[in-house]
């Protein structure tokens, strides 16, 4: 199941009081006991070592940046495998929101140009890409977590392609393409109601609009495709656990078991 690569030793810990600071300014980690903690610690520090995290546009890595960004980005993993994210080396961190061009051709072989601004990007077989100013910011917002959400899109794409099914995902939750495809037609349905019900003088493109999408739980991108859904919901699994079991138990349950982990309880591993 996963690619075979050359295990290296844990970077070495930074000082006690900096983990001591993460473990209590993420809520993602309050399930954890304390052996799961220290084996997501031992697995991040592992994932530095093995990894390049830089700056871009003078932004400075710094061991808050680096254990961050480390210790998130192995909370998908914790009962899985650093294997699965062996498909790249760097994690890029830029200061803040990032541009990118973009261009694509249409069926009819016309070129189509676009600049879009970034939180974050996960590259298939290439790097990493995060903005800082994101991923401090996400610890205010319950669902959004973008370490999480470009982690995530790596267990996707290791699987192979880029779909919705991650690594492993039918050997350790069967029924994972079923249950996520049911899971995302349902949530597209309950978006269109949701927008039908937008009275005409509230835009939908502006903050007047956030009553009626809060309604849905998730990030109204989840509905971009499959691939995009598991990403947010994947974000939510671990941010805001508790409405996504109560939105898609079936698709909760089924994150469980993948991800061996129920973030709604406390030190205890799903099998």
């Amino acid at each position: 199941m996963w690619p075979i690569f050359g295990k290296k030793a844990a970077a070495p810990a930074p000082e006690p009081d900096l983990l001591a600071r993460l473990r209590a300014s993420w809520y993602e980690f309050d399930h954890l006991d304390e052996a799961q903690w220290q084996r997501l610690v031992d697995l991040a520090g592992r994932f530095i070592a093995a990894k390049r995290i830089v700056g871009a546009a003078g932004f400075a890595v710094d061991d808050t940046v680096r254990w961050t960004i480390a210790l998130l980005a192995c909370l998908p993993i914790l009962e899985l495998s650093l294997r699965a994210y062996s498909d790249f080396v760097d994690v890029i961190v830029y200061p803040d929101r990032f541009l990118v061009d973009r261009s694509q051709v249409d069926d009819a072989g016309v070129v189509h140009e676009s600049r879009d601004i970034l939180s974050g990007e996960a590259m298939d077989l290439g790097p990493v890409v995060l903005a800082w100013s994101d991923t401090v910011e996400d610890r205010e917002r319950d669902g959004a977590r973008v370490v999480v959400h470009e982690f995530v899109h790596k267990l996707d794409m290791a699987s192979g392609a880029a779909d919705g099914v991650p690594i492993g995902a039918e050997a350790r939750s069967p029924g994972w393409g079923r249950i996520l495809r049911a899971s995302y037609e349902d949530f597209c349905a309950r978006l269109d109601a949701i927008e039908a019900a937008i009275p005409a003088h509230v835009d939908p493109e502006g903050a007047g609009a956030d009553a009626w999408y809060g309604q849905l739980g998730l990030d109204p991108y989840a509905a971009t495709d499959p691939v995009e859904f598991f990403a947010v919901a994947g974000e939510a699994f671990f941010s805001d656990p508790w409405r996504l079991r109560e939105d898609f138990p079936a698709l909760f349950q089924a994150m469980c078991r993948y991800f061996g982990q129920d973030p709604t309880l406390g030190g205890e591993t799903v099998r």
